[in-house]
């Protein structure tokens, strides 16, 4: 599977997910400066990652939603594209409008970095097809503006159409619902704000964030 790594100035985490997209497909991803305007062909994953993009200036997110690329990241998941947002690549697709709601700072002000209890609560898409529907795992976050936001509206819409991917099992953030990852309408793109990408071997802690990548690998293979 071709993949790519979209690289913003202030992204840390390009490289860890860039590892553990090459551990389970076999191919190192493309690492694709924010400046570039065009993506190559033939592409089966779109991967943004954790950082503080920009510093986080302004809201976390808005500024890398106008980098040049999102714009051709933006056309590729309207042509059904997998697209997979990690933390601060969460904050990215929400800013650039490819899901619903905001990322607002965490209640109590506080970062959070310690593994937390998820629940799947979808576990029918092509982002979490290795999962079962109320599956717990436990997947590390690392965050100071994870706490999602929507209007009471879109939260049920969401809900309705079984668009959370994962809820967290208790309080971490503040988070609307305890969700902690959406799934777009169209059902190819994800953001989530824990790190399965740093739970991908025994020797993370756990292997419970393996799955994801090896059910998308899966379903675009």
């Amino acid at each position: 599977m071709k993949t790519a790594v979209i690289v913003f100035p202030g992204s840390n985490c390009d490289r860890d997910l860039a590892v553990a997209i090459e551990t389970i497909t076999g191919t190192a991803p493309v690492m694709l400066w924010h400046g570039e305007t065009e993506l190559p062909a033939g592409l089966g994953l779109i991967a943004l990652p954790g950082g503080f993009s920009y510093g986080d200036y302004l809201r976390s997110g808005a500024m890398s939603a106008r980098s040049s690329i999102m714009r051709a990241v933006v056309d590729a998941a309207g042509r059904g594209v997998p697209v997979l947002g990690i933390c601060n690549g969460f904050q990215v697709l929400t800013e650039a409008g490819l899901l619903p709601g905001a990322l607002m700072r965490n209640a109590g002000i506080n970062f959070v970095c310690r593994d937390v209890a998820l629940t799947v609560d979808n576990s029918q898409s092509i982002f979490t097809s290795r999962y079962d529907a109320g599956e717990a795992i436990t997947i590390p976050v690392a965050h100071h503006d994870g706490n999602y936001f929507a209007d009471d509206a879109t939260l049920d819409r969401i809900e309705g159409e079984g668009r959370v991917a994962f809820r967290y099992a208790e309080a971490v953030n503040g988070s609307a619902r305890n969700i902690a990852g959406v799934i777009s309408d169209g059902g190819n793109v994800l953001g989530m704000m824990p790190h399965p990408e740093r739970m991908i071997e025994a020797a993370h802690g756990g292997d419970d964030g393996r799955r994801l990548f090896e059910g998308l690998l899966e379903a675009v293979a």
